[in-house]
């Protein structure tokens, strides 16, 4: 597999000895870097659903912490990352806010896993998230998003406040930065690799 250091740019197009492809989700909730996150892994030019913000929304989407948020992501990110010679991953991630929860549904639907992107500073606007994913018992990996501003807990603690069970990984990463999402993205699928969900073909 490659390391995050050979992180390199792919072309737009497929290799032809690829045979596969695999579904991995990136949720959350609203404003916890989903858009970020699948930007910074994708090889290609990511497609983006996203909106300008407009008063209608300002009574349903809480900006508190985040007043440099000016869009939303109204349907999907879809980003795609070459694993290795044979395997690629679809990236799709999902809207943040409960009125865009019927889509859930049909994004979720074949994907292998999730990556739950959350947000220190707001620990309880994941529970919705985290609910829906054991709900569809889609195999997931928890990914605390660093912001300027965030507070640094214990892996306990964070486990105990996300009342996860002992086999979901905790993984830290900052959104923004390739490699590090790149990292994210590699223990997620050695988890999976490891746990039988996913086989890795040479």
């Amino acid at each position: 597999m490659a390391s995050a250091n050979s992180v390199e740019p792919h072309p737009s197009y497929l290799p032809d000895s690829v045979q596969g492809a695999v579904k991995i989700l990136v949720t959350g909730p609203f404003g916890v870097g989903k858009t970020t996150l699948v930007g910074s892994l994708s090889e290609i030019d990511p497609l983006r659903t996203e909106e300008t913000m407009t008063a209608a929304g300002v009574d349903v989407d809480d900006l508190t912490g985040r007043p440099e948020k000016t869009t939303t992501t109204v349907a999907l990110d879809f980003g795609r990352i070459t694993l290795n010679s044979r395997l690629a991953l679809y990236l799709f991630g999902t809207p943040g806010q409960q009125r865009f929860w019927p889509l859930w549904e049909d994004l979720s639907r074949g994907a292998l896993g999730a990556i739950a992107l959350v947000d220190s500073r707001r620990i309880e606007e994941s529970f919705d998230v985290l609910g829906q994913l054991e709900e569809q018992r889609i195999p997931f990996a928890v990914a605390v998003n660093t912001f300027p501003d965030s507070p640094s807990y214990p892996e306990d603690e964070l486990r105990a406040a996300l009342d996860l069970l002992p086999e979901v990984p905790i993984l830290h990463c900052d959104a923004r930065d390739r490699r590090a999402s790149y990292d994210v993205l590699i223990d997620f699928v050695d988890h999976l690799h490891s746990t039988a969900v996913l086989e890795l073909q040479p």
